[in-house]
């Protein structure tokens, strides 16, 4: 049987709440709209890219986003000593790029388990809790890594909109 991207309820977004649910709740809702645009398509769909010369797919949002958690959050928020699962220093767009449809199943798990670790790393920690910024001089907080956060779903959201629609037609939030 082959395994197919599981239907999933996305969450309500919070409407009149506190900073940090406010923005938990827009990260988990654009997570959601990402597994959303996966659902009911095969491995092959997922790994279907748009248009030449893009090679953007449904399963390399869902690959590079678990990076972009793993890499904001876990490494450099939380200063684990984690490697990104997808890409390294010699192929920086790995988890876009190097994409086969029989690992799809493993980068769907992997991706909903870094989410949960993902949240653990940040429970109970301040929005105002500093970290060195890896790109310049300075500091960052955890509300920027939320809101980096919730800035790359949008826009990858988009694109999986267009990815789903020529897929199959599918459209809508």
């Amino acid at each position: 049987m082959t395994w197919i991207a599981p239907h999933i309820d996305r969450r309500d977004l919070p409407t009149a709440a506190a900073e940090r649910e406010m923005l938990q709740g827009w990260l988990d809702r654009h997570r959601d709209t990402l597994l959303t645009k996966c659902a009911g398509l095969t491995p092959e769909q997922l790994a279907e890219a748009s248009t030449p010369p893009s090679t953007l797919t449904l399963l390399g949002l869902v690959r590079h986003m678990t990076d972009v958690e793993r890499v904001w959050v876990r490494q450099r928020f939380a200063g684990e000593q984690v490697d990104a699962r997808y890409f390294t220093d010699e192929n920086a767009d790995a988890d876009l790029d190097d994409i086969d449809p029989a690992g799809a199943e493993a980068a769907y798990a992997a991706f909903r388990a870094e989410v949960e670790v993902c949240d653990a790393a940040v429970a109970g920690r301040g929005l105002d809790e500093l970290f060195r910024n890896p790109h310049g001089d300075g500091k960052l907080n955890l509300r920027w890594v939320y809101v980096h956060l919730i800035e790359e779903y949008a826009r990858h959201n988009g694109h999986a909109d267009l990815l789903r629609e020529r897929i199959d037609g599918a459209t809508g939030d």
